[in-house]
């Protein structure tokens, strides 16, 4: 569904969403839409930098959804607060999110959610002037 504000058409989201990282291998990840949250998030195991061949280069892996160990030579270092007020040094990458029918080339960043319910958060970042939340629906855009 889609609502036009003046100049932009914003698509109609619910509070959760199954969403789709293709350059990640992963399809269909139920993530949690959050409005209070700036950047976007994706739970990570085994998140380190090591150097390669003299340059600096990003491993983590994304278990249980996808096996392998990605490997990202562009990547930045940022502190973000966490869920429970905290700053935290955090790693963040460039991927492509699909939601609904929207690909999104955007920043997220990778910590262990092992604690938090859902394995990925959907920050006001990628949200504003894309979207519009009804919080009262679930999966309003199931990518199944």
């Amino acid at each position: 569904m889609t609502h036009t504000l003046p100049n932009l058409p914003l698509f109609l989201i619910g509070r959760r969403e199954f969403i789709s990282f293709p350059l990640l291998g992963i399809d269909s990840i139920e993530a949690k839409i959050d409005t209070g949250a700036y950047t976007s998030s994706i739970h990570c195991d085994s998140i380190e930098v090591k150097q390669v061949d003299g340059k600096l280069i990003l491993h983590f892996k994304i278990d249980p959804f996808a096996k392998e160990e990605f490997r990202f030579e562009e990547f930045k270092q940022k502190k973000i607060k966490n869920s429970f007020g905290e700053m935290e040094e955090r790693f963040i990458i460039k991927t492509l999110i699909l939601l609904g029918n929207k690909k999104i080339r955007s920043s997220i960043s990778l910590t262990n959610r092992d604690n938090m319910r859902y394995p990925v958060l959907i920050g006001r970042r990628i949200l504003k002037s894309r979207f519009l939340i009804d919080v009262s629906k679930l999966h309003i855009n199931n990518l199944n």
